[in-house]
């Protein structure tokens, strides 16, 4: 965050890095290990999809 000078960085920063964390995201307690994957797969997927635009 220190390297950051501007505002207008962090908070371009920020924006950015709260949408790709909330995609990836997932509360691993609540569901198995195979619904999890696959929730992971989809969102990486999803994630490439948008990427090679």
């Amino acid at each position: 965050m220190l390297r950051l000078r501007r505002m207008r960085s962090l908070q371009l920063f920020a924006a950015v890095h709260a949408s790709v964390h909330n995609h990836f995201n997932q509360d691993r307690n609540l569901s198995s290990r195979d619904i999890f994957k696959l929730n992971r797969a989809a969102a990486l997927a999803e994630w490439r999809q948008l990427g090679a635009a």
